[in-house]
């Protein structure tokens, strides 16, 4: 509960449009201290998550694995994690790719869902809470890859979980 807490916390902060992303390129000691605030750390968590309730388990626990194998004793970048999760998955999903349109992008999208009979349409926007003129910029180019997961009448959530990655403005 206290973790949901911090989320809803977080997101309220990074729907602002004075929110930052994840990972930007820095130039200053002053910029990286400003970088490792809660919003990054709570949403990162969050990513993380989300990407494991993806990926299922067992696969992001591999991935973790040879993340931590691969840079033991190192230095590693974001991008070196998803090349581990793409290793595990065999290039069959490009985790990076989707991983890139969260930490690089501020904010998070909206997703509306609409059932016309037995077809289900899916659209994403931004999400803003509240639009600030002094800090306002467009973000209409803003597109994430968004791993949606679902269940039927067929199954329940612990017994079958079907997966659809949003990765257009809508499907």
């Amino acid at each position: 509960e206290d973790f949901l807490n911090l989320i809803f916390k977080a997101m309220i902060k990074d729907s602002l449009n004075s929110s930052h992303p994840v990972s930007s390129a820095v130039q200053s000691s002053e910029q990286i201290e400003e970088m490792f605030d809660a919003l990054s750390y709570i949403k990162g968590a969050s990513l993380l998550l989300m990407l494991k309730h993806y990926l299922t388990k067992d696969v992001f626990q591999a991935g973790i694995e040879v993340y931590l194998h691969n840079h033991s004793y190192g230095t590693a970048q974001s991008d070196d994690l998803w090349d581990s999760m793409n290793e595990i998955t065999n290039g069959t999903l490009d985790v990076k790719k989707i991983m890139k349109t969260w930490i690089v992008h501020k904010g998070f999208p909206l997703v509306t869902v609409v059932r016309k009979g037995k077809i289900i349409s899916v659209q994403q926007e931004k999400f803003l809470y509240r639009v600030e003129p002094e800090n306002w910029t467009s973000d209409a180019s803003y597109l994430w890859h968004i791993p949606l997961t679902y269940v039927t009448n067929r199954c329940n959530f612990t017994h079958c979980t079907n997966a659809y990655l949003l990765d257009q403005k809508s499907g």
